[in-house]
């Protein structure tokens, strides 16, 4: 079944021609289908991630001159995974990239990942474009009167170089791939625990509205509905390991009850390798095999490789 067509969402009220605040959807949130949204106070625009295909992101750059914002000068990207950043050389004719230190080194050694992924798809006229301005621990942008403040969640959770994208006067916040609304949340590439604090650090910020990297927009009910899977993932590897199983055994084994109903369950052998390696006491965020990890995910998957739908 083809992807429903993206939509934008606006996050801020109307009486407030100073502060748009949108969020920019793309159902159904399935693998490399992501959100993105812009911040603009009409005269300065600030873009928080791309997409995975040269046409989506076009189709996010005419979204953004729809919305009557101006293109952006500052494209956020809030980890290095393709799907959230391929589309920035759409944007760099008007816009410098902004991400964490670490975002950029995974960006540059990722090079053209989805390519080795998904060689068949279509991903158009892609140039690999990378963070020029990097940060470590915190950043505020401005657009207008609009603080924007970037914020590294201290460590490896979804990946090394994650940003939360915060707007504490509108109590909006962009979390990037730190949670997937509908979907299955995915820390082979981070740490799983570290994901556990991620989320502590997100409710901290005392946010209404949530943009998910993946998802519908919600609210910080997101949290815990995201924590309690990954909680499950834990015990679920400490259960398997003690009985002497491999992630892929411990995956088939179980029950997935209330999580069943997930996009993309099959990532559950891939989120098992992550927890086993941390109960095995490897530092969060060592590099895992990606073969076992994607080949894993196949097996979970009936022997179907998963898929882009980008």
């Amino acid at each position: 079944m083809p992807a429903a067509d993206p939509y934008t969402v606006r996050l801020t009220p109307g009486d407030q021609p100073d502060a748009h605040v949108h969020a920019y959807v793309q159902p159904d949130g399935g693998w490399c289908l992501n959100n993105a949204g812009f911040v603009s106070d009409g005269e300065t625009t600030v873009l928080v991630d791309t997409a995975a295909t040269e046409r989506r992101a076009r189709a996010l750059r005419q979204a953004v001159l729809a919305s009557g914002a101006p293109l952006p000068r500052t494209v956020i990207n809030t980890h290095h995974h393709g799907d959230h950043t391929y589309g920035n050389c759409v944007f760099t004719d008007t816009a410098v990239v902004v991400g964490h230190e670490a975002c950029r080194s995974e960006a540059l050694a990722a090079d053209r990942q989805l390519h080795l992924l998904w060689p068949q798809n279509d991903f158009g006229d892609i140039r690999i474009t990378v963070p020029s301005v990097t940060y470590r621990d915190r950043l505020t942008l401005h657009a207008g009167d609009i603080e924007v403040r970037l914020i590294h969640p201290g460590g490896p959770a979804h990946t090394l170089g994650d940003t939360v994208v915060h707007l504490p006067s509108q109590r909006v916040v962009f979390t990037g791939d730190l949670v997937f609304q509908g979907g299955t949340p995915f820390v082979p590439v981070g740490s799983l625990s570290g994901s556990l604090r991620a989320l502590d650090m997100l409710r901290s910020l005392d946010a209404d509205i949530v943009v998910p990297g993946h998802g519908p927009v919600t609210d910080p009910s997101a949290y815990d509905a995201t924590e309690r899977y990954l909680r499950f993932v834990a015990d679920l590897a400490e259960q398997g390991r003690a009985k002497g199983l491999s992630p892929l055994e411990t995956a088939r084994g179980a029950d997935l009850g209330p999580f069943a109903e997930l996009r993309e369950s099959e990532r559950l052998a891939a989120n098992l390798h992550r927890a086993y390696a941390e109960l095995e006491g490897l530092p969060e965020g060592s590099p895992l095999d990606p073969a076992a990890v994607f080949g894993d995910m196949t097996a979970m998957n009936g022997g179907v490789p998963v898929a882009c739908h980008a």
